[in-house]
């Protein structure tokens, strides 16, 4: 099954060094340029349309909730790639197709902002990537860790909502 790559750009593309940038390494790393989108799709609909794409969606330095529409979908993060100090590329596959790189786990989470939670939490367990605050005074949010059932553990042990897993790299 060959995969072929599209990379999801919603910026300016003219003129734009990190999307030049981002080309460039996703040809380096599968030997094909990229074809690109750039209106605003769901990446379901991408993946639906072409079931052996691999999506590279750039996240931007201060980009926030750009994880959501992954939860409950059939795509997952699958690898990480560093373009600039404001720019990596995430790697996202159908969940069928996927093969993930490593061990660093992407887990979401609906937590009420407690020093309870803030206690148990440490890094050791799992670090914060992104959050959002909801209209209900909770928050939504994206952690980076390696032990699934230690940080589900914790959140449960401090009555915060486990969402699921969107990948890991």
């Amino acid at each position: 099954m060959t995969k072929f790559p599209i990379l999801y750009w919603p910026r300016k593309t003219t003129g734009d060094n990190e999307y030049q940038l981002a080309r460039k390494v996703i040809n380096n790393s599968t030997g094909v340029m990229p074809d690109v989108y750039n209106d605003d799709k769901d990446i379901s609909e991408i993946l639906a349309q072409n079931p052996n794409a691999t999506i590279y969606m750039p996240i931007f330095c201060g980009s926030t909730g750009w994880w959501g529409e992954l939860l409950g979908s059939d795509a997952v993060v699958t690898d990480k790639l560093i373009i600039s100090p404001e720019c990596q590329l995430m790697v996202i596959e159908s969940n069928k197709n996927a093969k993930s790189h490593g061990t660093n786990q992407l887990l979401a989470a609906e937590i009420r902002p407690s020093s309870g939670f803030f206690k148990k939490m440490n890094s050791g367990i799992a670090t914060v990537a992104d959050m959002l605050a909801t209209e209900t005074g909770t928050i939504l949010a994206l952690f980076s860790g390696k032990n699934q059932n230690q940080f589900i553990n914790i959140l449960e042990s401090t009555g915060n909502s486990y969402l699921g897993c969107i990948g890991r790299y």
